[in-house]
């Protein structure tokens, strides 16, 4: 199962009053495992950075004026997006600017139907608590002490650790194996452990005192007590 762990920055709140995106990072994971595949980009906005928003990630109009323009960019995040499930923390925000950069190029939009929003799935696990991804981080313990400002990349690859334990730990797939994982078909596999006899069998830990007042209470019952039948 392929999924995309996703984030991005922008000058504001509101696609249709003007707002753009100046940064997406997104994060890939197959089986809940990171691949190691990533996909970043600055993007010009081709407007004048608010006060606030630059507070938010620290991206100003200097730094962004050479960047590429979403138009740009915009068919290799679609390539590598492709069908894979979005890991999205408050992904009606994200989705929202995505589907509006996309539908300006004319360009497909993603269905809101392949996101997966890690904020309802914590305010539902954990309701009336904090549910911003600093706060999910303290929970679990996941060490976010280099995110002094909002970055997309940053931010996908924290909300990455903290999506797998919303939905159960950080290995949610892990199997026992009886031995070494072999090839078959260019992907790893590893064998599915199976419960096998003990080799020696447990010592009895019923005592003899505790044994005979056993034997004395099946012996009041008669010949048709259970304990009395051969198994």
């Amino acid at each position: 199962m392929r999924e995309i762990v996703l984030d991005t920055e922008t000058t504001g709140f509101e696609p249709e009053s003007g707002d753009r995106i100046v940064e997406i990072g997104a994060v890939e994971l197959y089986n809940h495992m990171p691949t190691g595949r990533t996909f970043h980009k600055y993007i010009n906005p081709q407007r004048a950075m608010p006060e606030e928003a630059f507070a938010v990630h620290g991206l100003g109009d200097d730094f962004l004026r050479d960047k590429p323009l979403f138009a740009e960019i915009a068919q290799e995040f679609l390539d590598f997006v492709q069908d894979a499930r979005l890991v999205i923390h408050n992904a009606a925000f994200d989705m929202k600017f995505l589907n509006a950069e996309l539908g300006w190029l004319k360009l497909p939009q993603l269905p809101w139907d392949q996101a997966i929003d890690t904020l309802a799935i914590a305010r539902k696990k954990f309701p009336g608590s904090p549910a911003s991804l600093d706060a999910l981080c303290r929970r679990f313990q996941i060490d976010n002490s280099a995110r002094t400002l909002h970055g997309a990349l940053l931010d996908s690859e924290i909300l990455a650790e903290v999506y797998l334990e919303l939905i159960g730990g950080r290995q949610p797939d892990f199997v026992l194996a009886t031995g070494p994982a072999t090839k078959s078909g260019g992907l790893t596999e590893t064998a599915t452990w199976r419960p096998m006899p003990r080799p020696t069998p447990l010592a009895p830990r019923l005592t003899a005192s505790e044994a005979a007042a056993h034997q004395a209470f099946v012996d009041k019952m008669g010949d048709a007590a259970l304990w009395r039948k051969p198994s």
